[in-house]
Formats: structure tokens, sequence, C-alpha cells
């Protein structure tokens, strides 16, 4: 039998006093933590919520994420993270496809989320979490402080099996609607435990930055979940913001630092970093999307710290590869598969390709989620033989590294040519005015697609379309080279800071 939430309880006894969430000037022990997750199981289970049933949390980084996540699972129920930056459309295909009973909104997004609630069929309660002083404000519904405060500290944890479904993580849809990927204790346990023990190696004597969005997978698990493991500090960061993400690894001195590279770009880029003290860092990870090598070199040069890259998917819970503390960094690299986790490159034919031939990546492992919910023809479409198919195109070399080239359905065709956006990706990164870049395919009735180039100037500077065309036309080949170049003030980004060249494309 094996329960995620067990485990906020061992930290708990273990260390009672020490501090377990930071969030600005509001400090929590991980024995306050634990007792306020057992409140809310308790508000839960009086509610009629146990093994088997759905509950919903649209929450940002702040003390009430790992309180109510851990609470749901002390229950036995799943636990259905929302975006918080989702309109109500979104947040409504979350809670019916899920069938979410319950749903936990924070007060600032409590007009979209209500919308949801109102729409579903399926949801029966909705708890706005809110500051104390809307108590009584009788337009909140049912306000979580009041109801916490009043349920009891003491909760039976309901015990789960490994293979029960403890969270349902939704893909990002960048085709069709977003799919759940169902994700067991054990996929959801073991992937912390190797994440705190041989990644981050996290103990009671580290704090982690955590502004990577713990409803997303990579916070969840290599972070939080990851850090209640190993009694961390988490000193949270609700939004990104690059000045205040500095003054708070200087004012907290952070240990940990785990980031999406546009998050390191942006750090890179600050005039003001000679202001901030990283001398505490000991240990920089980046995952999420494939780091440039320009922010590698940059980070190592100005801090002395090496940027230690994984890769992994939410269906994969999500770590599957990464360059362990001792392993030779390959810049560019995602590394080399964790403990348990194989992983192979297939070609188009179902063969395994060779080293450095290119094909899909595919994983099997301990990691593997059990199953997308409610489709069982994309389950099986997505898990062949054993093998989950990322969809991500890559290659290995001699000496096991595996290294990102495309996702497969970024692949430009031009003129029966393949063209990796990647690749023409890491050349914009070096040059000294680009700040972001993005490159697309666009169709073209004579080639099939074409290329077209985004970039976003660092503040300050000017770039041309014709300067851009003119420094990649010098560094590649010509069949590679953008027809179109648009600059723009900014890329748009999803929640973790990923580039989403969806929204580029439907430009």
């Amino acid at each position: 039998m094996l329960n995620l939430a067990h485990f906020l309880d061992v930290t708990a006894r273990k260390h009672p006093e020490d501090i377990g969430v930071i969030l600005d000037d509001v400090k929590m022990t991980w024995q306050e933590l634990a007792g306020f997750a057992k409140r809310v199981a308790n508000v839960l289970q009086a509610k009629g919520i146990g093994p088997g049933d759905k509950v919903a949390m649209m929450i940002p980084n702040t003390p009430h994420f790992p309180i109510i996540y851990y609470g749901i699972l002390h229950t036995g129920a799943t636990v259905v993270p929302v975006n918080v930056l989702f309109q109500h459309n979104e947040i409504e295909h979350y809670l019916t496809d899920s069938g979410a009973k319950v749903f936990f909104a924070f007060k600032m997004f409590e007009e979209e989320a209500r919308k949801a609630f109102t729409a579903s069929e399926t949801c029966k309660d909705f708890i706005v979490v809110s500051a104390p002083t809307d108590l009584e404000d009788p337009t909140v519904g049912e306000n979580f402080t009041k109801l916490v405060m009043q349920a009891d500290a003491e909760f039976d944890t309901v015990q789960t099996m490994p293979d029960d479904t403890a969270v349902i993580l939704y893909t990002s849809g960048t085709t069709g609607a977003p799919k759940g990927s169902e994700l067991t204790h054990f996929n959801m346990f073991f992937n912390a435990y190797y994440a705190c023990t041989r990644i981050i190696k996290g103990t009671a004597d580290d704090v982690a930055l955590v502004t990577l969005p713990l409803f997303h997978s990579f916070g969840q698990t290599a972070l939080m979940n990851a850090g209640v493991i190993g009694g961390v500090t988490m000193s949270l960061l609700p939004r990104f913001e690059t000045e205040k993400a500095m003054e708070v690894i200087a004012r907290d001195k952070v240990t940990i630092v785990a980031l999406v590279p546009t998050m390191y770009f942006f750090m890179l880029d600050s005039d003001k970093w000679e202001q901030y003290d990283f001398s505490a860092v000991r240990m920089a990870v980046s995952g999420g999307a494939a780091l440039p090598e320009e922010v590698h070199r940059r980070f190592q040069e100005r801090y002395n710290i090496t940027i230690m890259e994984g890769y992994g998917l939410s269906e994969t819970s999500p770590v599957a590869s990464f360059t362990e503390e001792g392993d030779e960094v390959r810049v560019g690299s995602i590394g080399k598969p964790i403990w348990g986790v194989e992983m192979r490159v297939m070609q188009e034919d179902g063969s395994f390709a060779d080293v450095n031939e290119v094909g899909e990546i595919v994983i099997r492992g301990h990691n593997v989620m059990k199953q997308y919910l409610n489709r069982p023809q994309a389950t099986r479409d997505a898990i062949v033989n054993g093998w989950f198919h990322t969809g991500d195109m890559g290659r290995f070399d001699e000496d096991g590294y595996f290294y990102i080239v495309d996702r497969k359905k970024d692949i430009i065709i031009r003129g029966g040519m393949n063209i990796y956006p990647r690749e023409i990706e890491e050349v914009l990164y070096a040059h000294p005015k680009v700040l972001e870049a993005s490159v697309i395919g666009v169709p073209d009735v004579a080639r099939g697609e074409e290329v077209k180039a985004f970039v976003a100037p660092i503040e300050g500077e000017t770039i041309t379309e014709d300067e851009i065309k003119e420094y990649l036309q010098q560094r590649m080949a010509k069949y590679k080279w953008p027809k179109m170049v648009e600059v723009l003030p900014e890329l748009p980004k999803g929640p973790t800071g990923k580039i989403l060249k969806r929204e580029l494309k439907a430009q």
C-alpha cells in the first residue's frame, strides 16, 4: 500500500519545527502544513469524497497548494490541478472530462472558475480560497479558511495501492483537447524520490526557489513532492518576475534553483544582476524545453554554476532523463535515462535507430502513466508494445547521452528536405540582440512549407528582418534560411515560460 500524502507526515514528524514553506513574510512549519492538509481531508470526507473521486484545484504557488494537494490525497481521491491562467471554457473541460466533484479555486481567479463550475454537471461543491477577511462575505460561497479552521487536524490517511491514480495531469493540448494523463501513487512517489535523492539531492539544509507552477508536472514532482520527501524548505514565488526571483534567491539564501530556459535567459539579461547574491546556490536545473547553448555558457561564466538539464513529459511523471551530478555535462544534451527507465530512438518503420540517427524518442519504465483518462484509443496510440511514444525527435551518442532535435510535429519539410526548427533557434539565440526566438513552418504552395522565424529583441535594442536574415545566411545551409522573419516585442508563452508555437502558428 502506498499514499503519496504519507510522506508529508513523515517529514512533519522528523522536522516538525523546520520551515516547510516561505511566501515573503509568511512562514509555515512542516507540522503546520501537515495539520492543515489533514483538516482539508476532513472537510472533503465530510462531503463524501473518497477513493476514486476526483477533486480539482486552481491554486497558484501559495502555501494553499501543498495543503490542498496532500489533503485530497489523504482521502484516497485523485488530484486534478488546473492552470490558473485558464479561461472558463478551458477550466470546464478539465472539470467535465475528469468528473471532478469538488473544485477549489483561488479568489483571484474566482470569476472564470465560477463560470466553469456553474457549467459543470458533475462538480457539486465550489470552495473559494481567499483571505480570512472574506469569511463573512456572502458572495464567496463556501470559504476555505472557515471550513478548514472548523475541521479536525487529525485524519487517518486512506490507504491506496501503488497503481491507484494519484494525479491527473492534462497535456498542453497542442493538437485537440487536452488529454488527462493518469499518474499513479507509485509513478509520482518514485519520480519525486529519485529527483530528491539523485538530482537535487535535497536535505533539510536546503532552500528551493519554487516559481515553476505547481499545477505543472515539473514543479509538482521535482520541487514540491521531492522537497517534501527531503524536507527542503520551499520559497514560493507565485508569478515569475525576473528581479523578484533574484531578490528571493538572495533573501532566502536559496540553494536549489529549477527553472525553464526562458527564466534563465531573463535573469542573464537583467542589468541589476550584480545587486543580488547567488553565492548560496549549489544546484541549477533546467527542464520543460531544450536549453540554448548560449544560455548554458553565459550562466556558467557569470555564476560559475553549471545548469543541469533533464527531460520529461506529463505522461512520464515527468522526469525521464537527466545529467546527474558526477556525469559529464554535455551542453545541449538532456542526459541519460534515469534509473529504471529505458529510452530508445525509433524510426518510422518501428526499428530502433543506431548511434546519432534521428528518430522518435520512446520510453518505458516506472515513470510512464497508467493511461489517458477516458481515452482508450489515445492510450493505445501512445503506448505501443509497452513503449510510450513522446512525439519528440532525438538521437543519442556513443556514450548514451540523448539529444532533442525537435518535436515530431514541428519538423518543417521544405521541398522534401527535413528542417529542424531547434537548430535555427540555437543560432538565433547566439545573436547579441536576440532575447527570444522561435521558428515554425508555414504552408507554401511550391515547397509544401516555408520557414518563418519570430524574434524578440533584448530591451533597448532594435532588430530588423534583414539583419536577422543576413546573420542566419552566414551561419547555415541555404535550404534552412527563413523566408520570413517577424520581430515582436515578446513571444507568447505558457505558464511555465515555454514559448507557445501554436499561438505563433495561429497568427
